[in-house]
């Protein structure tokens, strides 16, 4: 069956293709193919710029200009090819080699060169920076812009509802006030934290050869620091250099990487949660499009589903990025193949991370804030007003303050004549009587407005 969006068997590259598309370029099997290459011709080139390795000429402006147009003219017939290369080699990574040998030996020059493409290399010294960057490229043009985005439309609802009072919910119980702009205020300030941190992640990288010890590459030419070469290398790819590694760079960087993201995740499933609740509480209610349906038998129903698509999209991605994380640091003596896998879904989990923001963000867009409903909640709740009370009684040292609110209100429901019959017989200077009658549930809700206004 021909392979299109219906016939696909994961959503990512069926019903939410158009939305997921652009990771194709960073963590499908072409960019895969793509970027190893980049890495060998990288590699020849650096080799041919080291004038302690005489038996390699300086390459000239047209050689490098081949190179760099092999590059710049990859295509998927290109990639085609590579797996054409590998039915016969049953090595993915040696493809690579053969094919730049082919796509170079036309060019005299350049053909001369042909047996230091992949010098002193494993597979694992071309996959490992292949690797590196691909998550490094796809955290600045996707995964930043994409969490950036959210929170900045995060914000804006934050700073528009900075203060519109929102009745609390301890356990679920009503609490005291807050505002519905603080609220969003906080997850706001989380998930930049974690932001802050995905950008201080170093992508690491390394070129050392079968077991990490440069051993072939010190027969060849005994007279070069290698360490000293291979940090030159990955530094100039915008690299970190890893010093110490097996035959496999270990993915310690990787499993950080995706521990950052799960932890934004897990904040963001909070977050769709408390929106969730919200709407059903019709503190919010939601823009509808001409023509869409929210159940298939009840007409008056919109539902939550952009939050609700996107909690299942975290659920997914953390699933999958927890276990990248668990297992890929982990690597029998000095190297075993079960993270070759494992790493090929890196784009998966991302990718799912990816659908459920932009799902966050069209929900939010949808919201439009029921005023109405948020003050009938807290008019009906006078009993919040019991903490300020007992906290001036204590300053004013009147006697089991907590347990006299305590009687007038626990299990009660109470309204604002019981409030103020209770605060006119007290024992308290009249100005301080006069402060407290001033409270209301929507007044009581001391720096939620200014704490968001400052974020």
């Amino acid at each position: 069956m021909h392979l299109d969006t219906l016939t696909a068997i994961s959503p990512i590259d069926g019903r939410y293709r158009n939305k997921t598309a652009e990771l194709s370029q960073y963590f499908s099997e072409y960019a895969l193919i793509k970027y190893r290459l980049q890495v060998e011709v990288k590699w020849l080139q650096f080799l041919t710029e080291q004038k302690e390795m005489r038996d390699i000429p300086k390459l000239s402006a047209t050689a490098h200009t081949i190179l760099e147009t092999l590059l710049k003219d990859f295509d998927l017939k290109q990639a085609e090819h590579v797996k054409i290369i590998e039915q016969t080699t049953n090595h993915d990574v040696k493809a690579i080699e053969y094919y730049l040998k082919q796509a170079i030996e036309q060019n005299e020059e350049l053909n001369k060169l042909k047996e230091f493409v992949h010098f002193g290399c494993t597979s694992e010294d071309i996959n490992n920076i292949t690797y590196s960057l691909m998550l490094s490229d796809a955290r600045k043009v996707l995964l930043l812009p994409a969490m950036e985005k959210l929170c900045d439309t995060l914000g804006e609802l934050s700073e528009q509802t900075a203060d519109k009072a929102l009745l609390s919910r301890t356990h679920g119980q009503a609490a005291s006030p807050t505002t519905m702009g603080k609220e969003i205020a906080n997850f706001v300030y989380r998930l930049q934290r974690q932001i802050g941190q995905l950008c201080e992640v170093p992508i690491l990288a390394k070129m050392n050869g079968a077991v990490g010890n440069y051993n072939a590459h010190t027969v060849a030419y005994p007279n070069i620091d290698w360490p000293t070469k291979a940090k030159a290398f990955i530094e100039q790819l915008n690299l970190q250099y890893n010093p110490f590694t097996t035959q496999i760079e270990p993915h310690d960087y990787i499993a950080e990487f995706l521990q950052v993201i799960m932890r934004f995740n897990t904040i963001l499933t909070d977050l769709n949660r408390d929106l969730w609740g919200y709407i059903s509480l019709n503190y919010f209610s939601q823009k509808t499009r001409p023509g869409e349906v929210g159940s298939s038998t009840m007409p008056h129903k919109v539902n939550p589903i952009d939050f609700e698509n996107s909690e299942g999209n975290l659920g997914i991605a953390n699933s999958l990025m927890q276990h990248l994380a668990n297992k890929l640091p982990i690597s029998r003596f000095q190297r075993d193949l079960t993270d070759s896998t494992v790493l090929r879904n890196l784009g998966v989990g991302l990718a799912h991370s990816i659908l459920a923001y932009q799902s966050t963000c069209k929900g939010l867009h949808s919201l439009t804030l029921n005023e109405e409903a948020l003050l009938d909640d807290l008019s009906n709740n006078w009993a919040i007003i019991a903490e300020p009370i007992q906290t001036v009684m204590r300053r004013y040292g009147i006697k089991q303050p907590y347990e006299k609110l305590k009687e007038l209100t626990q299990g009660k429901q109470i309204d604002k004549a019981a409030v103020h019959q209770f605060i006119h017989g007290l024992t308290l200077p009249q100005s301080v009587k006069e402060q407290l009658l001033q409270l209301t549930p929507e007044n009581y809700t001391g720096y939620a407005k200014s704490q968001t206004l400052t974020l």
